[in-house]
């Protein structure tokens, strides 16, 4: 596809899923070559319309340079040219003087009524030629202006998308949430307020996008890892994906993967290697090939970035709560590296480094705020930007997003913070939505 036209897609994304009934125009582009049959019943196999819908795009932008006229056309031809003009006139893109708006180029046998109840739907791809036979005339395509020369390729049968993980499951997943407030006195690690305000909001939201939450407060050392173990042994057949969301103070750790550690509430950290190498496809065979997320709220460090100076344009300040904290412990002098820094995620001990994805809520060596009044940066901006585009963005873009919002927060008007995440994930991931 033009990268203009898959420009005007994209930009227009939100538009299209919440207004395109994807059913329309099933038909249309089948009849003109842009999509399979398989390609479309696997569309028609997500349940929400906006999911149909935003799938529907994300196969287009791989069609060809003729799909996205093709597209406008069969919005047209089905009534919706609202859309049809709003994608038009998105980057300047026009139908090929060419293009025909009336069929009247389609010869009569077309118009044979056996032709009408059972067409020939071939799927038209110019990566792999062969030679017309006269028992495989593929029907004539009023978008090409060069048809004698379009040819049938033998369809394949289509899994799960190239570009997209199977997240259609119900429940999707088991999401475990880890929030550990009250630390023990002698373990030098102060209480975490707020963070009863972080849990409420992820339990809700992955309720939402439709897991199955288990949420578990104030564990020690050893009851973190009983309950990885635990989640690692489950059968996850019939689920798409699996979340772990740990809120805790941080700290650094000896790694030959993942720096970082998290706290257990009697002092002892687990390394954050440790905690992903339990769902790995040695540990959790049922789980292969599925995404795994990790989103860790607590401290990369005891350091505090002051940020440096930019134009006023470039960013649009925010001020933190009146009461923020740090999810980090003076740095320790131990030579085991038990001293303050989780860090920024890597990969765990899995056979081949693939869907995975470890979200941070700082950069390495470096504090994570906490408002004792309304929870974390991180957590509040991540809750946020999931209510507010998990219907219509992919997971990475969304935590690009969280990026951007906490970055702009500054703690007593001075200190910065800086999320950051390691992307191992193979396909987008899309969350499901309720709202439809």
């Amino acid at each position: 596809m033009d990268p203009k036209h898959r420009h005007i897609l994209q930009r227009n994304r939100l538009n299209i899923v919440t207004a395109l009934n994807p059913s329309d125009i099933y038909d249309g582009l089948l009849s003109k070559g842009v999509f399979t049959q398989d390609m479309i019943d696997e569309i028609q196999n997500k349940i929400p319309r906006r999911d149909k819908a935003r799938q529907l795009v994300i196969d287009l932008e791989t069609r060809g340079s003729q799909a996205f006229p093709a597209f406008l056309e069969c919005l047209r031809e089905t009534g919706q040219h609202d859309l049809a003009e709003l994608l038009q006139c998105g980057g300047g893109a026009r139908l090929p003087p060419s293009v025909p708006v009336q069929p009247s180029l389609i010869p009569l046998p077309v118009q044979n009524p056996k032709y009408a109840e059972k067409p020939d739907r071939p799927d038209f791809t110019p990566s792999r030629l062969e030679p017309l036979r006269p028992d495989r005339l593929p029907v004539p395509n009023p978008l090409s202006p060069s048809f004698e020369t379009q040819v049938v390729r033998p369809t394949r049968p289509r899994r799960d998308s190239i570009q997209c993980y199977k997240m259609d499951a119900s429940p999707c997943g088991i999401c475990l949430i880890i929030n550990n407030v009250d630390f023990d006195p002698d373990c030098d690690l102060k209480d975490r307020k707020g963070s009863d305000i972080d849990c409420n909001k992820m339990e809700k939201r992955f309720k939402a996008l439709s897991f199955e939450v288990i949420a578990k407060r104030n564990l020690k050392y050893k009851r973190i890892r009983h309950e990885m173990a635990s989640l690692a042994k489950r059968d996850h057949s019939a689920y798409d994906c699996c979340v772990v969301i740990i809120l805790s103070h941080g700290t650094e750790a000896n790694h030959n993967r993942f720096p970082g550690a998290v706290h257990g509430v009697d002092g002892p950290a687990v390394p954050v290697q440790l905690i992903t190498n339990y769902l790995n496809g040695q540990n959790c065979p049922s789980l292969q090939g599925k995404p795994k997320l990790f989103f860790i709220q607590a401290c990369g460090g005891g350091e505090k970035d002051t940020g440096f100076e930019v134009s006023p344009d470039e960013v649009e300040p925010s001020m933190g709560g009146i009461d923020d904290q740090m999810d980090a412990i003076p740095i320790s002098s131990s030579s085991d590296s038990l001293s303050t820094s989780d860090e920024l995620d890597a990969r765990a001990t899995l056979p081949t480094p693939s869907d995975i994805l470890v979200s941070y809520s700082t950069f390495p060596g470096y504090v994570s705020w906490r408002d004792t009044q309304a929870g974390s940066w991180y957590v509040e901006n991540l809750d946020r930007v999931l209510e507010e585009n998990a219907a219509t963005d992919d997971l990475v873009t969304m935590l690009m997003m969280v990026n951007d919002a906490v970055s702009q927060i500054s703690a007593k008007g001075l200190y910065k913070q800086m999320p950051g995440s390691f992307n191992f994930l193979r396909k987008l991931l899309y969350f499901q939505s309720s709202r439809s």
